[in-house]
């Protein structure tokens, strides 16, 4: 099953949903890594390694277009690298027939998640009080899950702060533009702690992804969001309770 043309298929579906809602590339390609079989540290690596190429023009755009706060930036920055780099220390020092489990459960909050967002999406939308929000602790808690899980950035540090009733464009924008070097960062980790790598998953997930960027605008305009939301937080609910049970 792990040949490279699954693997395209993996980094293909993850860049339809990714491109579709913005957010969840590093969560469908791990759960999907995962569940046939690549161990944990080398699945989050390889994804990390595949996103480097689309957080570096996410986050460029944003910064062309005015879209990034560059105080929100700063603040999220420095904890996200910390938190992404101790994520993946853990994650190659741990046994990952022991750590998987607790991955699936990580992921399973991830989906039902997403589910939950569905049912609010129109909620709210008038009356919206701003949190303060430690920031640090945020960026840290993003960047750690973000390694531990291969994904989780966007879905936890984004999802968040919008929640908490900060702009949405000004919050997606800095968020991205921080990924970009969270990702530099974990990959940097994940080369310096682990001594072999599954090339085929990178490559895979690379040609998958560059082939799904074009198709993802014109998927989106014939399926609605909340249908796309509902799918993927199903596939990961499911996914993730057979990597637990299994």
């Amino acid at each position: 099953m792990q040949t490279l043309w699954f693997f395209i298929i993996v980094g293909f579906l993850a860049q339809v949903v990714d491109g579709a809602l913005g957010m969840a590339y590093g969560t469908i390609s791990n759960a999907l890594l995962l569940s046939a079989g690549v161990p944990p540290a080398i699945s989050s690596a390889s994804v990390h390694f595949a996103e480097i190429f689309t957080t570096f023009i996410s986050g460029f755009s944003h910064l062309k277009l005015g879209n990034v706060d560059k105080s929100l930036f700063k603040k999220l920055l420095i904890p996200g690298i910390v938190g992404g780099v101790l994520g993946a220390y853990i994650l190659t020092n741990i046994d990952g027939d022991k750590i998987k489990p607790f991955i699936g459960i990580y992921l399973l909050i991830m989906g039902v998640r997403i589910l939950y967002k569905v049912t609010t999406m129109h909620k709210h939308s008038e009356e919206k009080i701003t949190r303060r929000r430690h920031y640090s602790i945020l960026g840290l808690l993003g960047g750690f899950f973000d390694a531990i899980g291969g994904g989780g950035w966007g879905p936890i540090v984004t999802s968040t702060l919008v929640s908490d009733g900060k702009n949405p464009r000004k919050t997606i924008g800095s968020v991205n533009a921080a990924e970009f070097f969270v990702t530099i960062s974990e990959v940097v980790a994940f080369f310096a702690l682990l001594s072999q790598f599954n090339w085929s998953v990178i490559i895979g997930l690379i040609i998958g992804g560059s082939l799904a960027a074009p198709i993802a605008a014109l998927i989106t305009k014939k399926i609605p969001a909340k249908v796309l939301m509902i799918s993927l937080g199903c596939i990961i609910t499911f996914l993730s309770i057979r990597m637990i049970v299994f």
